[in-house]
């Protein structure tokens, strides 16, 4: 990411060395990007109109209200409604390693309309959900396609190409849309007994979640399981999911790494790769490198340090 930071560190001027803020805007969205070169607590940030904040480099622990506090890493957002207050901490903050976070606001009628058009299309099996942005705090695990949309947003606000609102206007639609849809799934995996506790694809994620760490999980042994054809499987669950099962597979056993390093400090990443059930160390630092942006060394001297 530091790399589409350099059009905007050419620009902006560094007026404080807490949360310095620069602002681009568009048609109907300003890009806020804010610096910090130094250690801070209960640094205070309140915006007037809806934010999707994304962590770029560094760390944050941020306290939202009706939340724990939680670790705020690159590759993941928070969407926040209008008005209401976040608090954060910079653990790790300094003049050469600065934390950089951008703050996406979007006009609340444009998030409206966008937010409209989706629940007119997707429709959860044997639920009347009807998704927005605007309720409560979201903290979110983005996926690839999320972290280079971000990139691009970036890329695009900061420069003076004379198409920008045109490609800013649908860039940010397919933002709204992929948060919608990463809300909307995770209500799917939390929720797996309430959910689809009549379904076959529900029987599968509820023996993933039982079998977490067995390393002998294949497609062909869950297709099995739903009592469909292979291909038919693959196809089902990356419908009604939006990821293939491999990759669900792989993202749950990464989040149970993750809670192995914060639990258990001592353990080399060669032990944790294998109690999280992965054969091959080289593929699981390559599968955490791609969902949390950073190495799972990283992350445990992140986690020791903060």
């Amino acid at each position: 990411m530091n790399h589409l930071l350099s059009r905007h560190k050419e620009s902006r001027k560094l007026t404080t060395l807490v949360e310095n803020r620069t602002t681009y805007n568009a048609e109907y969205a300003e890009l806020n990007i804010f610096e910090t070169h130094k250690h801070a607590e209960q640094v205070s940030l309140t915006f007037d109109f809806p934010v999707i904040a994304s962590m770029l480099t560094g760390k944050k622990i941020m306290h939202l209200e009706g939340m724990d506090p939680f670790d705020f890493f690159p590759g993941e957002s928070v969407v926040m409604p209008k008005n209401k207050e976040m608090i954060i901490d910079f653990p790790l903050a300094d003049k050469n390693n600065p934390t950089q976070c951008l703050a996406l606001g979007i006009d609340s009628h444009k998030i409206e309309e966008i937010v409209e058009k989706f629940n007119h299309n997707v429709a959860i099996e044997r639920e009347n959900n009807n998704w927005n942005l605007n309720d409560t705090s979201s903290h979110l695990v983005h996926n690839t396609d999320i972290n280079h949309l971000v990139g691009r947003l970036v890329h695009t606000f900061t420069d003076q190409n004379k198409s920008k609102d045109i490609l800013l206007d649908l860039m940010i639609q397919e933002l709204i849309v992929r948060l919608l849809q990463t809300k909307a799934k995770a209500f799917i995996l939390n929720n797996p007994t309430d959910t689809f506790s009549d379904t076959r694809i529900g029987m599968v994620i509820k023996f993933i979640k039982n079998n977490l760490t067995n390393k002998d999980i294949t497609v062909e042994l869950l297709a099995e399981k739903a009592c469909m054809s292979t291909s038919h499987f693959h196809k089902k669950f990356k419908n009604t999911l939006g990821i293939s099962p491999i990759d669900y597979i792989n993202s749950e056993k990464i989040k149970f790494s993750k809670k192995l390093i914060k639990q258990s400090k001592n353990l080399r990443i060669s032990e944790i790769a294998y109690k999280s059930g992965f054969n091959n160390i080289s593929y699981f630092n390559r599968q955490f490198k791609k969902m949390e942006m950073i190495t799972p060394q990283q992350f445990k001297k992140s986690f020791i340090k903060g």
